[in-house]
């Protein structure tokens, strides 16, 4: 029964990857034809800048418009006008400015092209005062891009520029890489905070290659160019030679978190585990429950609020690419869920 299924499995999946081939060939051969069609073909860059305190007030207004009698809209509408001109006059224009940055990670830590080019920016225009907020939800991932990430605030937090991460939902393992680099974590009640660890995880299908008859060949120059693989038998001594890899990686990552929060008791909190707002207060791991919300309403009384969002519009082959790796990801996002 088991071979029976075994050799079932393995027609399927024959045929999805011929189909998947088909598939990918014609969808390529129609984004070939969308870039003929096309004039030009370059990537067109956008800089969204959204007055936050101009939405919540025309929110605002829209509430008080429904609620308020009509005479006391209007007279509500023409001392707001006042206010307004006697905040031009005196020079509001050079208020401190809150700029908030969302960043919603994947595996890949994909929007960290966009973030490296908003920091660039904010480096040069930022003034005295101002201060920025980084609205991040990270479960982490791959171990170059989140440290790319990381290194890409650390440059606001060496420019003297004030930086506030707050976690609504989670922070973890490469999200915390991000996180700590802050001058002041926040994070909501139950946000999912640490995992300061690594892991690496792959199936090995060389047995059921080896019942089929199916040889596998690996080639290397370098006693540990590969350590374990999915199709070859793998070895004692590889396996080995990835946890200490492993472990050499958590090692940088705990000395860049120790680096920016030199109070924290690594040995209790570098184990991987994970706890919940509050709990994550009491370890150190965040300075304070709040939510991003909260933050920027309160900042909002004394600040102007600029959301920024970066945009580069890709080629067609592009996103083509980028979906597949979205697919990608969620399944190997997927896969590592306990």
């Amino acid at each position: 029964m088991l071979d029976v299924f075994l050799e079932s499995s393995i027609d399927y999946l024959f045929f999805l990857a011929k189909t998947l081939t088909l598939l990918t060939g014609i969808a390529v051969l129609i984004v070939l034809a969308l870039r003929v069609r096309s004039s030009g073909g370059l990537q067109r860059e956008q800089l969204e800048i959204t007055d936050l305190k101009a939405r919540y007030r025309e929110l605002s207004y829209a509430l008080k418009e429904i609620s308020l009698p009509e005479k006391a809209y209007k007279a509500f509408l023409k001392q707001e006008r006042k206010r307004e001109k006697e905040r031009e006059k005196t020079g509001d224009q050079e208020q401190r400015r809150l700029f908030i940055i969302e960043f919603n990670g994947d595996i890949r830590a994909s929007e960290v092209s966009a973030l490296r080019v908003l920091v660039t920016t904010l480096l040069q225009e930022a003034r005295a005062g101002d201060q920025v907020l980084v609205r991040l939800d990270n479960a982490g991932g791959m171990v170059s891009e989140h440290g790319l990430a990381a290194s890409q605030l650390a440059r606001l937090r060496a420019r003297g520029i004030p930086l506030t991460i707050a976690v609504d939902k989670v922070a973890a393992s490469g999200g915390y890489l991000m996180a700590c680099v802050a001058d002041r974590i926040i994070a909501a009640p139950f946000a999912v905070i640490g995992s300061i660890g690594v892991l690496a995880e792959l199936p090995n299908f060389h047995r059921v290659l080896e019942r089929y008859g199916v040889d596998f060949e690996l080639h290397t120059a370098g006693e540990y160019k590969r350590t374990l693989t999915l199709f070859g038998e793998n070895t004692d001594e590889g396996r080995q030679k990835l946890r200490e890899q492993l472990e050499e990686t958590h090692r940088l990552f705990k000395a860049f978190v120790s680096e920016y929060r030199p109070g924290l008791d690594l040995e209790r909190v570098a184990t991987g585990e994970y706890w919940h707002g509050r709990r994550a207060v009491e370890l150190g791991l965040v300075d304070a429950i709040q939510t991003s919300d909260d933050f920027i309403l309160e900042a909002g009384a004394e600040m102007e609020l600029l959301k920024l969002k970066y945009r580069a519009h890709k080629k067609p082959i592009e996103r083509l690419m980028a979906s597949v790796r979205g697919v990608l990801d969620q399944v190997l996002a997927a896969a590592s869920r306990p």
